[in-house]
């Protein structure tokens, strides 16, 4: 995963984090994943399939996930939709919770500028 200037270790810690949110409000395919990342954080986050794709298993065997094949819309082979599942929102919400009390303790440090 890359950001526009941000330090590796920090997008690790927040990959999984941003593809839980990101199927928070429905499933989505692949791409529909990456475009929405990209879009919601005004395109601070960009990663490629073969970053995504062993987020989304390691989320799916950790049952906070779940996968289903369904045809495509636009009429080529089937598609793999990622549904949120009852421990994934939970999780969400841990993790949500986890990042608003980081950014609330690096605030005083982001406002000396």
């Amino acid at each position: 995963m890359q950001s526009n200037g941000a330090d590796g270790n920090l997008l690790r810690g927040t990959l999984d984090f941003l593809l839980l949110a990101s199927l928070e409000h429905g499933p989505l395919y692949g791409l529909r994943i990456i475009q929405d990342v990209q879009q919601r954080t005004g395109g601070h986050f960009n990663f490629k399939e073969g970053t995504l794709y062993p987020a989304l298993h390691r989320l799916e065997k950790r049952a906070l996930i779940r996968a289903e094949t369904c045809p495509s819309d636009a009429g080529g082979p089937p598609r793999k939709y990622y549904h949120l599942t009852p421990t994934g929102l939970n999780e969400l919400s841990r993790q949500r919770e986890e990042q608003r009390a980081h950014a609330r303790a690096l605030r005083p440090y982001l406002e000396f500028a």
